[in-house]
């Protein structure tokens, strides 16, 4: 998945896409999934950490829906629109726009006006950001995502604006066969 979306980005460049910068999180599958890319653009991977996983009391567990039953677990879901069992939505959001603003600057000093970045996230900070930039309330049922396995969204800037915000799926015929463990 990680060589489709290098194959990706590099079919963007060879279509016109100026892309300048790679950012990741600091998470190794992050890092491992930026590699592909960074070897075929030529770009060194840069490490932010404010595109890191959100944080959440359920990191690390396996079979989250079993624990739900038990109830030194209840007290964590208690609110689904903050959401209480991890990181607030909105922090998200703040951390990852801050980021997003901080790299889309930073491809434009190294390219000129309409140099692109990517960053190297992962599920829920890119998809509450994605619903942020859409004007969408941020609370949502995961089941819903659209945000898989190495799928790219993309927010298009015109100068400070925020003009577009775009998703694709490089890997969608490998989705089936992936693992499906928390926090992929």
């Amino acid at each position: 998945m990680a060589e489709r979306a290098a194959e990706y980005f590099t079919e963007q460049r060879n279509a016109g896409a100026n892309i300048t910068y790679l950012v990741s999180s600091p998470l190794v599958r992050a890092q491992e999934t930026a590699m592909p890319t960074s070897q075929a653009l030529g770009l060194e991977i840069m490490t932010d950490d404010r595109i890191i996983e959100a944080e959440n009391r359920f990191q690390g567990l396996s079979q989250i829906k079993n624990r739900l039953r038990e109830p030194k677990y209840w007290s964590y879901v208690v609110n689904p629109f903050r959401p209480s069992w991890g990181e607030p939505y909105r922090d998200q959001v703040e951390r990852m726009m801050t980021a997003i603003v901080e790299h889309r600057d930073r491809a434009v000093e190294l390219g000129g006006r309409g140099a692109q970045a990517i960053l190297v996230s992962h599920q829920l900070p890119i998809w509450v950001t994605r619903r942020s930039a859409e004007g969408r309330a941020l609370w949502h049922d995961p089941r819903k995502r659209e945000c898989t396995l190495t799928s790219v969204t993309s927010l298009d800037f015109d100068g400070e604006s925020l003009v577009a915000v775009r998703y694709a799926e490089p890997s969608v015929d490998l989705l089936a066969n992936a693992a499906n463990i928390p926090g992929a």
